[in-house]
């Protein structure tokens, strides 16, 4: 262990606003500590300051005093509020200092707005539901076009199953548009009827998929979140075609760590609902930790002590 690395830490957990006191997160910070030690750093994005000076980027603690850039980052980020002038622009200055991040940039923007992963995802030849969106124009243009009857309603930025419904025609979806928020577009899906209230979650890590549970929605609910109150079984193995998939999914966007939520279809096919760059996991999923320590550790392997680059 070099001096640098006991100095400011060779591998950093970063922790996003609203994650601090977040289960997931405790149990990553004391489980990088314990494989780290002193290598170790677990940090708010709170107590990070950036900077440039002479044509060298400068990375700063609450004290302004100068940290040198972790050789490898796992980021856990929220989603719904994940902003380029804050969380995405301090990993871009990570990854110009060279940082090796565990979800790279690219990956994590494609999983903050559902149908840029849809793009992804559908350009690469896995099955995804038929989808419609909008830019500027109103989402009432955009129902005038056509739609499925029914038809799942989400928000690009939705979130846990929130700003997600079913509408059971075009006239009742014209109805409600005008209560709608108005910031993000909306995504018009195709509605599968099979696996209403349930959905397949499997969480993929370097390319294995390391938990695995079935979701069941509470109440004949649509979302099957455990947010909205659903339930879940599992099963690793179960399911090895879904397991593949959502291997593949993770593979496409680039994602060291995914959560990947899997449709249920009659002929016994999958369709990939969406791919979550910010995971989440029940204490009964406890292969998913290991796994991601063993993602740093591969990467540690390959980096060399990250230096500053000049601009």
């Amino acid at each position: 262990m070099s001096a640098q690395d006991s100095a400011t830490g060779s591998v950093w957990l970063i922790i996003g606003p609203g994650l601090d006191q977040n289960r997931v997160s405790a149990e990553l910070a004391d489980a990088f500590e314990v494989r780290y030690g002193q290598r170790c750093r677990v940090v708010n994005t709170r107590e990070l300051f950036l900077g440039i000076s002479a044509g060298r980027l400068l990375l700063l603690d609450q004290r302004g005093r100068e940290l040198s850039a972790p050789r490898v980052a796992y980021a856990r980020l929220s989603t719904p509020g994940l902003s380029t002038d804050r969380e995405i622009m301090l990993l871009r200055h990570l990854e110009a200092m060279g940082t090796v991040l565990v979800n790279p940039i690219s990956a994590v923007l494609s999983c903050v707005n559902k149908f840029w992963q849809l793009q992804d995802l559908a350009a690469a030849g896995l099955p995804v539901p038929d989808t419609r969106t909008h830019l500027d124009a109103p989402l009432g243009q955009l129902v005038a076009l056509g739609v499925s009857e029914p038809c799942v309603v989400k928000s690009v930025r939705g979130h846990r199953g929130n700003q997600v419904f079913l509408a059971s025609d075009a006239e009742m979806l014209c109805g409600v548009q005008g209560s709608l928020r108005s910031d993000f577009p909306y995504l018009l899906q195709d509605y599968v009827a099979f696996s209403h209230g349930r959905d397949l979650r499997v969480v993929v890590v370097d390319g294995e998929a390391v938990a695995v549970q079935s979701h069941q929605a509470a109440d004949g609910r649509l979302t099957s979140n455990l947010a909205q109150g659903g339930d879940f079984t599992v099963c690793p193995g179960r399911y090895p075609h879904a397991e593949e998939l959502a291997i593949r999914a993770a593979q496409v966007l680039g994602l060291g760590v995914a959560g990947v939520d899997l449709l249920f279809c009659p002929d016994g096919q999958f369709l990939i609902c969406e791919v979550n760059a910010n995971v989440s996991w029940k204490t009964h999923a406890v292969a998913v930790t290991p796994a991601i320590l063993t993602a740093c550790d591969r990467r540690l392997q390959r980096t060399a002590v990250p230096q500053p680059l000049p601009i």
